[in-house]
């Protein structure tokens, strides 16, 4: 039985894991007879977002991991108690978090780095040649993990150039599909980046669980 390290960033789209994909995942692992262990950061949120009205919380902290535990019914565990030799795939959900809270790319765009503890996870995932999938924004890590990689985070122009400069391909892809580059062992689906509804993002998860099996063959 296959085994996936899924790695979340809070709880919520504009400020953590994104609520949709993080259970569509959960959903798809278990329609792949996968298990899975949930890990996050054990640090505190760069920024907190009210979602009823998308802004700032400017009085308010919350936990990465206290907010992650939310999303798997409190089966979580610190990230830097992930041993990936235990795990055929990595997977990492989107949602603002990823890119806030696993690595500041939302402030420094192409300048971004990881959070120590993402840096350390994903150097031992490439050493060990593990399969990772990346949903929605999240694909935006890709180019400083792998050069001359292959991804998609759906259609936008903007950061398709973004991610062309950084030395990655991009290519454009409906929220049903996924991009494979099968000799990085990455997939990406755009998800919520260009879906019309959550029927559409299931299936582009589904697809890139998938495809995490078969690689992980």
């Amino acid at each position: 039985m296959k085994k996936f390290a899924l790695i979340l960033a809070g709880c919520g789209q504009h400020d953590g894991s994104e609520t949709h994909e993080v259970i569509l995942t959960l959903l798809s692992m278990k329609q792949e007879g996968v298990e899975w262990e949930a890990f996050a950061p054990d640090i505190q949120q760069k920024r907190v977002v009210n979602h009823i009205s998308d802004t700032p919380d400017e009085n308010e902290t919350r936990s990465v991991l206290k907010e992650s535990a939310r999303l798997v019914r409190g089966k979580i565990k610190p990230i830097n108690k992930a041993n990936l030799a235990n795990f055929d795939a990595v997977i990492f959900p989107g949602g603002v978090g990823a890119v806030s809270n696993l690595c500041d790319w939302i402030e420094k765009g192409k300048d971004f780095t990881f959070h120590s503890d993402i840096k350390h996870l994903i150097d031992n995932a490439v050493s060990l040649k593990k399969p990772m999938g990346f949903i929605c924004i999240a694909p935006m890590m890709i180019p400083k993990i792998y050069k001359s990689a292959k991804l998609t985070i759906g259609n936008d122009k903007g950061l398709a150039e973004q991610i062309h400069e950084l030395g990655c391909k991009h290519v454009d892809c409906k929220a049903e599909d996924v991009v494979v580059d099968k000799e990085n062992r990455i997939v990406s689906t755009p998800a919520n980046m260009v879906a019309n509804g959550i029927d559409e993002v299931y299936t582009g998860i589904r697809k890139l669980v998938k495809e995490l099996v078969q690689i992980s063959q």
